[in-house]
C-alpha cells in the first residue's frame, strides 16, 4: 500500500508533468500561429532555462490550490506556466556573475554559460514579459477583472516590493549582513513572495471570496517562510550534487541567514513550527486539504 507522501510524490509528479507540456508549448515558436518573428538563439536560451528540470513546486501550489477552490483548471493551468515563467527568469538573472555568479542549475551549466551574458539578460527578460502575455491572452479564459488582479498580484510579487527588491537586499547584504528582522524581510521578498503568490492566485482565479482568499494567502506566506529556511539548512548540510547547484555561498561571501545566527536545530525547530501553522490555515477545508497539507511538509523536510 502506498504511503501518503508516496502518494503526494506521485502527485507532484505529474502536476510537474502538466506544467512541462504546456511550458513546451509556450516555448515553441511553430504553436504561436502569428507572424512575429523570434530569434532562434533567444528562444533556445529561454528554453533552456525553462524546460531543464524543477519541481514546478510554485505552479504546483497554484494547480492544488485553484483545484481546492473550485478553480478552473485549464485556466489555472496556464496562469501556473506563467508563474513558472517569471519563476525561471529569476533564476537566470540571479545565476549571472553581476548577482550570485552561479554556474550550474538543477544540474545543468547556467544560462549565460550556456549562452552568453547578454543573452541570458535577454531570455530573462522575454521569460518575465512573457509571463505577463499568457495572463493577458485570449487562450486564458478568465474574466478580465480576474486577469487584472492577478497581473497586479504578480506584479507586486515580482518587482520593487517582491522578488527585484529582495535580490536588490540580497546583494547588499554582502557588504551590510542585516539582523534578524532585516534577514527575514529580505527573504519574504525575494522568495516569499512569489510563492505566495501562487496560493493567492489559486484563489484569485476561482473568484474566492475574502476570506479564503487571505486563508491561501497566509498560508504561502508560511509555505514560503519554510522554503528559505529548508534552503539555508540545506546551504550547509547538503552538497552541490545533491542540490543541483553550488551550496555553502552564503557562508563563503558572509551573507547572514536564520541557520547562521541560530543553528541548524533551531531551524528544525521553527520549520516544525511552520508546518503547524499551515495545517491550522487548512483546518477548515478538512481532508480536501491534504495534498496542500503534505505540500508544506514535503517543503519544510526535502533533501535537496
Amino acid at each position: 500500500m502506498k504511503d501518503e507522501m508516496q502518494e503526494f510524490s506521485e502527485r507532484m509528479a505529474q502536476r510537474a508533468d502538466q506544467v512541462d507540456m504546456a511550458l513546451a508549448k509556450l516555448l515553441d515558436a511553430r504553436l504561436r500561429g502569428d507572424e512575429i518573428a523570434r530569434p532562434d538563439t533567444l528562444l533556445a536560451a529561454m528554453r533552456h532555462g525553462v524546460l531543464n528540470g524543477g519541481k514546478r513546486l510554485r505552479p504546483f501550489l497554484l494547480l492544488e490550490t485553484a483545484e481546492l477552490l473550485g478553480g478552473d483548471q485549464e485556466a489555472a493551468l496556464r496562469v501556473a506556466a506563467a508563474t513558472e515563467c517569471l519563476h525561471c527568469y529569476s533564476l537566470i538573472h540571479d545565476d549571472l556573475p553581476a548577482m550570485d555568479d552561479d554556474s550550474l542549475r538543477r544540474g545543468l551549466p547556467t544560462v549565460h554559460v550556456a549562452f552568453d551574458e547578454a543573452t541570458a539578460i535577454l531570455a530573462g527578460d522575454a521569460l518575465l514579459t512573457m509571463a505577463f502575455e499568457i495572463i493577458a491572452a485570449p487562450q486564458t479564459e478568465l474574466a478580465a477583472g480576474l486577469k487584472s488582479e492577478l497581473v497586479l498580484a504578480l506584479a507586486q510579487a515580482s518587482g520593487l516590493g517582491g522578488m527585484a527588491g529582495g535580490q536588490a537586499l540580497d546583494l547588499q547584504a554582502e557588504k551590510y549582513p542585516p539582523d534578524e528582522a532585516g534577514i527575514i524581510t529580505l527573504q519574504s521578498m525575494k522568495t516569499g513572495a512569489l510563492i505566495r503568490f501562487a496560493c493567492e492566485a489559486g484563489a484569485i482565479l476561482s473568484g474566492s471570496n475574502p476570506t479564503d482568499r487571505e486563508c491561501m494567502k497566509r498560508f504561502g506566506e508560511a509555505v514560503g517562510l519554510a522554503f528559505q529556511l529548508a534552503d539555508d539548512l540545506l546551504d550547509v548540510t547538503s552538497d552541490s550534487q545533491s542540490m543541483g547547484k553550488a551550496t555553502g555561498k552564503d557562508t563563503g561571501r558572509g551573507k547572514g541567514t536564520l541557520v547562521a545566527l541560530h543553528g541548524a536545530d533551531w531551524a528544525r525547530t521553527q520549520l516544525s513550527g511552520l508546518v503547524s501553522e499551515a495545517s491550522s490555515l487548512l483546518s477548515p477545508y478538512g481532508e480536501r486539504a491534504r495534498i496542500l497539507l503534505d505540500a508544506a511538509q514535503f517543503v519544510a523536510n526535502r533533501k535537496h
